[in-house]
């Protein structure tokens, strides 16, 4: 089957919502399991199925609680065994509900391929468990490292201290030999005097040239 791009559209939205195939209305059809039965079978929401324990949380039968008599797909609705009313001319019929409006208590695992839906969630969330207990071992051990590098540069930094003494007394003899060496620099002045007498040479062949 090809892949549908998402819509954004309403009115797109609701024709394929009306227009959808059965194995999507199926899905349509999810409603939240009870909490006890939610960390058994390690699920949020399945679909509903005709003989499941399914108890209205909203609307006007609000706590109502009962077994699926019959489950309608093209109208997305359930109708539970014992939820009904009276028309005008006496005769009792069921109360559609939509499944968002209730809460599976019971599931009925008779069809083999349910059950293997409910197993394939288990096996999913068992890694997950597993990933949360090796982040609780792993917490402590990097702990125990962060201890023993604050150590390690502690020692380095004790290490490290009376070299800084000895390049210190190192400096000063390096210090006097730069003093010592800037006498001899101040001696070579007299050379740089011979610079003006060639000049004045210069200057007195021009004047007789001229």
């Amino acid at each position: 089957m090809q892949a549908t791009k998402p819509v954004k559209a309403p009115r797109k939205q609701r024709k394929r919502f009306y227009n959808a195939p059965a194995h999507l209305r199926h899905k349509f059809m999810a409603a939240p399991l009870a909490p006890e039965l939610a960390a058994s079978k390690n699920a949020k929401a399945l679909p509903v199925r005709k003989g499941d324990t399914v108890r209205v949380v909203r609307g006007d039968h609000t706590g109502f609680e009962g077994k699926v008599n019959r489950v309608d797909l093209k109208r997305y609705r359930i109708f539970i065994e014992g939820l009904t009313r009276e028309k005008v001319d006496g005769t009792n019929i069921f109360i559609s509900v939509h499944p968002s409006k209730v809460m599976i208590k019971n599931l009925k695992l008779d069809d083999k391929w349910r059950k293997a839906i409910v197993e394939r969630k288990k096996e999913l969330a068992l890694p997950e468990k597993e990933k949360q207990v090796a982040k609780a071992e792993e917490k402590p051990a990097k702990k125990a490292v962060e201890v023993k590098e604050e150590k390690a540069v502690e020692e380095k930094a004790v290490k490290k201290a009376p070299k800084a003494a000895k390049k210190k007394v190192q400096k000063k003899p390096v210090a006097e030999k730069k003093k010592e060496e800037k006498p001899a620099v101040k001696e070579k002045k007299p050379k740089a005097a011979k610079k003006p007498q060639a000049k004045r040479k210069a200057a007195s062949k021009t004047k007789g040239g001229t």
